[in-house]
């Protein structure tokens, strides 16, 4: 078990944040681009050393493209902080601080903690502080090995500001957007069961126990059904698991398909489920689970192998009582469940009053 953990916290970062190899290689594009421009513009401004150094970046750009692509991300990144921290330190000190290089070595920092495990971030970040402080301590002590013109410095350091307020605009948006999807996926995990995708035990507890507290202030009646699936241990042993499975999913959209959109359903079991239907009373319940109980004799379940499955369907149903609590009306349904199973199964019955 320890080696299985071992080998999980060693497994290739490419697995475990494939988002952000896709944002890593739009940045390659994006940052390929504004060498180019570079390349131009250290030409018009007198430094040609800056301007055929974006030729040799541009180019490593495009080596952690393909990288990328192929899968070899240690490759990219490295390329990436290979050509930031040369960039950044020859900017600036062919042409001064004020340039604005600088600023390109703080994106790397929230790049930080979401490319690499947490120990080697603090790391590489100490160690991304230790050169920046020193780029900026060396600047105090020599002057711009190939200074140019206070305007074209001037236009140097707003482009280069432009450029990594766009760019942290855009990473920002994109850590926003994942963490947005993981918090929608994590509350989805909690509350639904993700084989049928109906809601889970759990989360059916709370909604009902909500419905339940409606009923105590308004009146309106609530009922509950209780169904199961006819001799799904034999389906399991004749025809595999991976069918039993696709019987669950299947049953669980023909009760979504015949209920209402405002009932409440949910896995409450192995093949067992849940209906909680508000504003509904017992007769009505009945003739819904009736409904559910024809659509699945309608369906036409077949195996794998093209072999007919008779998939058949049991129901119990309750209505909830002024002095009752949630386990007590449930199980009623399941006492009216289990009548139904022994009267030969295929069936719907009704609490005894």
């Amino acid at each position: 078990m320890s080696q299985a953990r071992s080998m999980s916290a060693r497994e290739p970062i490419r697995e475990r944040r494939p988002q952000f190899w896709q944002v890593a290689k739009r940045c390659c594009q994006i940052a390929a681009t504004v060498d180019v421009a570079f390349f131009f513009l250290f030409h018009i401004l007198g430094s040609p050393i800056l301007a055929w150094v974006n030729v040799i970046s541009v180019t490593m750009y495009v080596v952690a493209y393909r990288a990328l692509s192929k899968k070899q991300n240690r490759l990219a990144i490295g390329l990436i902080w290979a050509e930031v921290i040369i960039h950044a330190g020859l900017g600036i000190v062919l042409i001064g601080w004020d340039s604005g290089f600088h600023y390109y070595l703080l994106m790397f920092i929230p790049a930080l903690f979401v490319s690499m495990g947490l120990r080697a971030a603090v790391m590489s970040l100490l160690g991304l502080w230790s050169y920046y402080v020193a780029l900026y301590l060396v600047m105090w002590f020599i002057e711009p090995v190939q200074p140019i013109a206070p305007g074209a410095l001037l236009a140097v350091y707003l482009f280069n500001l432009s450029v990594v307020f766009a760019m942290f605009s855009y990473l920002s948006f994109f850590y926003l957007t994942m963490v947005t999807t993981a918090n929608r996926k994590l509350r989805r995990m909690a509350t639904t069961d993700p084989l049928t995708g109906l809601f889970n035990r759990r989360h059916m507890t709370y909604l009902a126990e909500k419905e339940l507290a409606r009923f105590q202030r308004s009146g309106h009646p609530v009922a509950f059904l209780v169904l199961d699936i006819d001799h799904f241990k034999a389906i399991n042993d004749q025809h595999g698991h991976e069918a039993g499975d696709r019987v669950l999913e299947e049953v669980a959209g023909i009760i979504k398909a015949q209920l209402r959109t405002q009932d409440l359903i949910a896995r409450w079991g192995g093949e067992e489920f849940l209906a909680v239907l508000p504003n509904t009373g017992l007769n009505s319940a009945q003739a819904s689970a009736e409904r559910v109980r024809e659509a699945l004799l309608a369906h036409d379940w077949l195996a794998k192998t093209g072999e007919r499955i008779d998939i058949t369907l049991s129901a119990g149903v309750s209505e909830f009582r002024r002095d009752d609590d949630l386990n007590s009306a449930i199980s009623r349904a399941d006492r009216a469940l289990y009548r139904s199973k022994e009267g030969g199964r295929n069936r719907v019955e009704l609490e005894v009053v």
